[in-house]
């Protein structure tokens, strides 16, 4: 089924993104992997591409496109070329938002240049260790010092925990008001009492520097506070249908890729005399999966475009996220079992896949949230 949701510009920059991903990535990234980071040069090359900040204005440094897809075609490219650990997503598509509809006029003038340059290396900081996906649940806390915040708590699994120079804290500000008594306050590299813990050991994503951060009395100034006091939550919920659609898009393009690859594998390995693609059992299998990514990819690429209208709602995305990445654990389960053995060995892509698609189902909100903000949508 011939997709009609991109253009030929859409297509061009396709082209540019796999270009960059030869020549910038793919050479590096088995060392990448070894050393737990990517390099700083890489986000760097990124900037001059033009694959950060798609959607800030161009007076930024920008691409001054909105447009949700191209970050989509960078997530479909980043995910097919078995390449995740360089978080460009994580910067333009969850980060982002925050900086252009929030940011005042002085804090774009200040941040965003380095975020469309590479220079500056986003995060969110929201999970805690005793909170997880409950807002509620957060113990950092920032106390009101007249002309700045003092910011005390800690954070953990912080994607570009290592490597960022400005980090969104989600913080208490209302010791009383429950998740809505959380605000974001922007702390930037180099603040006296900012510490990173170590580069947490992943089963999968090696290149992607996950972290620990610390906070103790670290001294924010109140023009770091993004958006309104009080606000996070609203800002976070706001901000959650693209960030788990741009996961869907990931999750359904490695389900395809695994599928592609899988299906060449059977039709070169022999068993018994004869191709694998020859056994009835094999192709059932192939035949499962591909339906399962037609069906899905429609959806997918129909929430993309209600994305692109502004019309997207929480509940399907909700729906995007869990349904996409559910099925790439699945089709990363049956066709590294099609490969036998050498689908356990870390060189084989469907392994590298196994292991690096494994969070999908976790991050940006776990498949039980998910299911729940649908049930509850459809029963109160």
């Amino acid at each position: 089924m011939k997709r009609q949701l991109y253009t030929a510009d859409h297509e061009a920059f396709r082209a540019t993104v796999r270009t960059f991903l030869e020549k910038e990535v793919l050479p590096h990234y088995a060392q990448w992997e070894k050393d737990g980071i990517v390099s700083r040069e890489v986000w760097l090359a990124a900037g001059r591409q033009g694959l950060l900040g798609l959607a800030v204005d161009e007076e930024y440094g920008g691409g001054g496109n909105p447009d949700f897809r191209y970050g989509a075609v960078l997530a479909e490219e980043f995910t097919r070329a078995g390449a995740p650990g360089l978080a460009i997503g994580l910067h333009n598509d969850i980060i982002g938002p925050y900086l252009t509809s929030l940011a005042t006029d002085e804090q774009k003038r200040r941040w965003l240049p380095g975020f469309c340059s590479g220079e500056t290396v986003t995060a969110i900081a929201m999970t805690e260790p005793g909170a997880g996906s409950d807002l509620q649940g957060i113990r950092t806390t920032a106390e009101d010092h007249g002309d700045h915040w003092i910011l005390n708590g800690s954070k953990t699994f912080i994607s570009n925990g290592i490597l960022a120079d400005l980090v969104i804290v989600v913080a208490r500000t209302t010791p009383e008001g429950g998740a809505h008594g959380l605000s974001l306050l922007v702390v930037e590299r180099g603040a006296e009492g900012f510490e990173r813990g170590r580069n947490l050991d992943k089963i999968g994503q090696k290149s992607q520097d996950t972290a620990e951060l610390f906070f103790t009395d670290v001294r924010v100034p109140k023009e770091n506070l993004l958006g309104e006091l009080n606000g996070a939550f609203v800002h976070l919920m706001t901000n959650l249908a693209q960030e788990r659609l741009a996961i869907a898009v990931a999750g359904i393009a490695g389900a395809e890729h695994l599928l592609e690859i899988t299906s060449r594998y059977v039709k070169e390995r022999e068993a018994f005399g004869r191709p694998l693609a020859k056994l009835q059992h094999v192709r059932f299998e192939i035949a499962e999966m591909a339906t399962e990514c037609a069906v899905t990819r429609t959806f997918v690429d129909r929430c993309i475009e209600e994305h692109a209208s502004g019309a997207l709602d929480a509940v399907h995305a909700s729906m995007a996220k869990w349904w996409a990445t559910e099925l790439q654990k699945r089709v990363a389960d049956r066709c590294l079992q099609l490969h036998g053995g050498y689908g356990y060995m870390s060189e084989f892509p469907v392994a590298r896949a196994y292991t690096d698609g494994r969070i999908q189902t976790i991050y940006g909100g776990t498949t039980e949230i998910m299911k729940e903000i649908i049930g509850r949508s459809l029963l109160g």
